[in-house]
């Protein structure tokens, strides 16, 4: 495994390094008519603080450029200026993108960036792994989300809702532990995010009262904290008790070199079909350990070249025996 990119390790202010990506969309009630509800989509853009692991989440109401500028906006307004920018090329990211047509090479957002003076840099396509510290956190998020609104579809829930939901979802999550929580009572308040952020020890108080199912269907502060308390339940169910050292990728490997016969896993193609190809560039971290590679294949009769991360080959001929 290797070490730590410098962003992880940066000492800089909080939110200067950062990892996002989109999720959603949602279906609220926007205004009603004579005859019925108009519903429309929202999705939502979180950003993850590589270095505090502190979260921050924007909704777009929009599907446009425009729309996403606006809620990066929003977000370096309330957190700071940014110089660092990462995201995947996964389908979920880039599907999202299209889905808002969002350019993330058009010449608007460049120009944008250029002006904040901030970069934004992509991992290679089908290398989640790469932005664990971010993905961890949305896939699980999503997949709350979108269990319990998918529950709740009946609620009819508005973008003043949502937009509370999220903010609610945002303090849970900021609330997490980043260390252990110690035995010893003399030993301090266990960090967290919301520390790092608020400089205040205590965690943002609920409203009083208990908050049930039947709550989504009265006032809406009383829809919010009822969400609010389900996303709770799941999130400290599905992640909080799962938090645990974890350790892998101790042993040393040699590194894929240029010229090494491959076998390039596919999940759209079925057993036995994977394509076999050739390494025609490897290409070194900054620790001289390869994991992205440049792969030529054979497809339907037209050679093509692939950016691949390493986790995505497998080697079936070395390059010195294939010279032999």
């Amino acid at each position: 495994m290797a070490s730590l990119p410098s962003d992880r390790l940066a000492v800089d202010p909080p939110f200067t390094h950062v990892g996002l990506d989109v999720f959603g969309p949602w279906n609220v009630k926007s205004h009603r008519t004579r005859a019925n509800n108009i519903d429309c989509k929202r999705w939502a853009v979180m950003f993850t603080c590589l270095s505090t692991r502190a979260v921050h989440i924007e909704v777009i109401e929009a599907m446009s450029t425009s729309s996403f500028i606006n809620a990066l906006r929003r977000f370096l307004s309330i957190r700071g200026p940014v110089k660092h920018l990462r995201s995947d090329q996964g389908t979920n990211f880039i599907g999202a993108c299209k889905e808002l047509q969002i350019d993330t090479q058009g010449p608007e957002i460049k120009a944008y960036l250029r002006d904040q003076s901030c970069t934004w840099t992509f991992n290679a396509p089908h290398s989640s792994h790469m932005g664990g510290v971010w993905e961890r956190m949305i896939g699980l998020v999503r997949r709350i989300l979108d269990g319990l609104l998918l529950q709740t579809s009946t609620t009819r829930l508005t973008h003043e809702v949502l937009v509370t939901l999220m903010a609610e979802v945002m303090a849970i999550m900021n609330a997490r532990p980043l260390v252990p929580v110690s035995n010893d009572p003399e030993a301090p308040e266990v960090l967290s995010p919301a520390m790092l952020l608020t400089q205040k020890a205590g965690a943002v108080p609920t409203p009083p009262g208990d908050f049930e199912l039947k709550d989504l269907y009265k006032a809406q502060w009383r829809q919010v904290q009822g969400l609010a308390d389900h996303f709770w339940k799941r999130w400290r169910q599905e992640y909080l008790a799962t938090l645990q050292t974890r350790q892998k990728w101790k042993g040393e490997k040699r590194n894929v070199k240029q010229g090494d016969i491959i076998l390039l896993k596919d999940s759209q193609v079925k057993r036995n079909e994977w394509p076999i190809g050739i390494v025609v560039k490897a290409i070194p971290s900054e620790d001289n350990r390869v994991r992205k590679v440049e792969v030529k294949i054979v497809k339907q009769g037209t050679i093509k070249t692939y950016l691949r991360p390493v986790t995505d080959v497998i080697v079936l001929l070395s390059e010195a025996e294939t010279n032999v």
